[in-house]
């Protein structure tokens, strides 16, 4: 048996990640996404989309949103589908492929996938700040590692 790539809509792939993340919700929305089976069953997906900080927004870069795998995955799942999200992005013309990980998180799978850490990040101890028109539940988020490929 063998880890293959499965066509997913954004949807699938969010309804998914509901599911089964450890510690976030699905994204808004997204460019694209993929899923990996394993003996016929959806192991896991990951989904792309434009940069979250506006400052990355160059429009040669897009970013690995989020990648989610059920408990019982093959090892080496995560890499898998960072790689296919990799070889898609090269595909169409885009140069670089970002995504972040909890400082808590290890990152061997994006090690695996031949990513590269490019920069430590702190957590925000303010969170995100309500307006009246907008009611925010306060988030405090933790520090994270930027990794990129291309």
């Amino acid at each position: 048996m063998k880890i293959e790539a499965v066509p997913m809509t954004l949807k699938q792939a969010g309804e998914f990640v509901t599911g089964w993340h450890r510690h976030n919700k699905a994204p808004q929305g997204g460019m694209y996404a993929v899923g990996a089976s394993y003996d016929g069953a959806l192991v896991g997906v990951a989904i792309v989309g434009r940069p979250v900080s506006r400052h990355l927004a160059d429009g040669q870069t897009l970013e690995v949103t989020r990648v989610c795998v059920t408990d019982d995955s093959p090892k080496g799942t995560c890499s898998f589908l960072y790689a296919r999200c990799w070889k898609a992005v090269k595909a169409l013309g885009w140069s670089k492929l970002i995504t972040y990980t909890l400082q808590a998180e290890s990152g061997a799978s994006l090690r695996g996938a031949g990513w590269k850490t490019v920069a430590e990040l702190p957590g925000n101890k303010n969170g995100w700040m309500s307006r009246p028109n907008r009611e925010l539940q306060p988030v405090v988020e933790q520090p994270k590692f930027r990794w990129e490929v291309q």
